[in-house]
Formats: structure tokens, C-alpha cells, sequence
């Protein structure tokens, strides 16, 4: 479920709300009665992060290019050897 955020357009007061996306939104400020504005936010973005590379995660033909000139893990530096050692 996501979280709102909504401005009193009396009052001025800004406040989150979790609800569901089925909820109907917020009319009537919790501290002055006044007017809502539910305001748009950018959200949370989903990011996947992995621990390690998996050697099973490539192919015999797609393994990447990994040397000196060019690392193949993530990592700042260039790998000594292939396939890379963490």
C-alpha cells in the first residue's frame, strides 16, 4: 500500500497517509476541517542489488569481457585474472 501526501489548502499543514489505492482520498483536514490537496509525489523506486556473480548466470558465448582493459564484476579497478576473483 502506498503513502500520501496531502496539504491542507486552509491551513497549510502537510502530513503523509497510508491507505490503500482503492481508498477514496482525504477531503477534510485532521486540524482545521479545511480543504485537502492530495499532492503528487515521485514514489519509491524499486532497485534490485546483487550480493555476487553467479557463474551460472552466463553462457559459454556470453561471458563478458574481463582484463585488464576492461572489468567485468563492477568493480572501480580492471581484474587481474578471468573470470574475475572477488
Amino acid at each position: 500500500m502506498p503513502t500520501y501526501e496531502y496539504r491542507c489548502q486552509d491551513c497549510g499543514w502537510t502530513f503523509e497517509k497510508f491507505q490503500s489505492m482503492k481508498d477514496i482520498s482525504l477531503k477534510k483536514c485532521p486540524k482545521c476541517n479545511g480543504r485537502l490537496q492530495r499532492l503528487i509525489s515521485g514514489g519509491g523506486g524499486i532497485i534490485f542489488k546483487r550480493s555476487s556473480t553467479n557463474t551460472t548466470d552466463y553462457t559459454a558465448g556470453n561471458i563478458p569481457a574481463c582484463g585488464r582493459d576492461r572489468p567485468c564484476c563492477g568493480r572501480d579497478t580492471p581484474c587481474d585474472q578471468r573470470p574475475c576473483e572477488s
